[in-house]
């Protein structure tokens, strides 16, 4: 069965910074493209970035210069680590496997003063 767990999250005040992992079991994300996305209160689910198999990254116009994805196949596992964060950054993240759209539960992240 393929999984993936979501931790991480947390609460903390505007400027601050969180690492939240994604790790997968039951499957070798080696050769996967993995994502990030976030759900706000009341809004849709939308796009944060992406990690090819190479390392390769692209970002959404929201994370660029503030969040990084990296990956390390050895521990089967992403992370997101989040930079200057904004009130606005609060919302529950989720990892998926792009091409099988498998997604984790999710971790809430909270930006609060």
């Amino acid at each position: 069965q393929v999984q993936l767990v979501e931790s991480g999250g947390g609460l903390v005040q505007p400027g601050g910074s969180l690492r939240l992992s994604c790790a997968a079991s039951g499957i070798s994300i080696s050769h996967q493209s993995l994502e990030w996305y976030r759900q706000a209160p009341g809004k849709g689910r939308e796009w944060v970035g992406i990690i090819g198999v190479d390392g390769d990254t692209s970002y959404a116009d929201l994370a660029k210069g503030r969040f990084t994805i990296a990956r390390d196949n050895a521990k089967n596992t992403i992370t997101l680590q989040m930079n200057n964060l904004e009130i606005e950054d609060t919302a529950v993240y989720y990892c998926k496997i792009r091409v099988k759209g498998i997604w984790g539960q999710g971790t809430q992240v909270t930006v609060s003063s």
